[in-house]
């Protein structure tokens, strides 16, 4: 016969197991769920494999972006999506960035119809995205324009030689590496750089004549980095329409898409197998810190003084969508 101390410790070990259990049951469940969410929802899945109009959103700085170049080409693959929203607030950024995503979209309309919405502000690169599409749609105070290239950097030379710092270098030829913001651009670094603009310059005016429909020096006109507001865009004939994002839907429905189909965000986000544990948490504490110094505008310029700019400059901060004013 067993000891009843023995007996009662067994029962207090089951009920022990048995709560541990339990709350590795639940651990599981929400460990399920939060995967579900990060992939977008099982409902979000269901939804987008019925007939819908799918919306990309372009907005911020724009960066080379491989996971939105993918979502384009998902959208061209999708047999649910019927017409496509591309819907931009965007001051501009890479050049390359705005040629991947126009490249990108002129294959999309190419096997469904694809309109822009203006929100706020399409600029430079922002508008060659635009372009991209078939048919362009913004709000009659939405800014857009600003058709131009440049390239940017500092001197801080005068600095390094106020604090007793001097550059030493060796390289292959003259113009390796500049301009570099350690020295005076040399007249011939100058001279390149000037050649680099104009030639995608040239490139970008052509797409807006191609696209927009314009005579060259009518287009050469408009793109002397000026912007303008959607009532002076649709004069000068850089969009199509004024209105709100239900007259892009009506602009589908004239290409033969139901205009009472539900329109469904399509999310460019990462993959749960592209975070590392370590990433996620690094990037969250990050971003926290940034945010919370309001460092953000600072970071995003940072970010992009690599490459050629097709960007219109707002004041530090500023942003029209949100401050009402439209900046400088």
């Amino acid at each position: 016969m067993l000891d009843p101390d023995v007996v009662a410790d067994r029962r207090r070990l089951k009920r022990k197991l048995g709560i541990w259990r339990a709350l590795a049951f639940v651990l599981a469940v929400v460990a399920l769920l939060a995967v579900v969410a990060r992939l977008g929802g099982v409902g979000d899945l269901v939804d987008k494999s019925r007939p819908h109009i799918a919306r990309l959103t372009v907005q911020g700085l724009m960066l080379p972006d491989r996971k939105l170049l993918e979502t384009v080409d998902k959208l061209v693959k999708a047999d649910a999506v019927k017409g496509v929203i591309v819907s931009i607030d965007s001051p501009g950024g890479s050049t390359a960035a705005g040629e991947g995503l126009y490249t990108a979209l002129r294959k999309l309309a190419e096997k469904k119809p694809t309109v822009a919405h203006v929100g706020s502000l399409a600029a430079s690169a922002g508008y060659l995205t635009a372009i991209g599409t078939d048919h362009i749609v913004a709000r009659r105070t939405a800014l857009t324009g600003s058709i131009g290239v440049l390239v940017q950097w500092g001197d801080v030379s005068k600095l390094m030689e106020t604090v007793g710092v001097k550059l030493e270098e060796v390289k292959s030829t003259p113009l390796k590496a500049e301009p570099t913001p350690f020295k005076p651009t040399s007249p011939e670094a100058r001279a390149m750089l000037d050649k680099v603009v104009k030639d995608t310059y040239a490139w970008f005016v052509g797409l807006v004549v191609e696209r927009r429909g314009l005579p060259a020096d009518k287009a050469k006109e408009l793109a002397d980095g000026r912007i303008l507001t959607g009532a002076q865009a649709l004069e000068a004939k850089l969009i199509d329409e004024i209105g709100e994002e239900s007259a892009a839907v009506t602009w589908l429905e004239s290409k033969g898409v139901d205009k009472d189909l539900t329109i469904r965000d399509w999310k460019v986000e990462k993959k749960l197998g592209d975070w590392t544990f370590a990433e996620s948490l690094a990037a969250a504490i990050v971003r926290g810190t940034v945010s919370a110094l309001g460092l953000e505008s600072e970071v995003e310029t940072i970010r992009s003084l690599d490459g050629l700019q097709s960007r219109w400059h707002l004041g530090a901060g500023e942003n029209p969508s949100n401050s009402g004013g439209i900046g400088r």
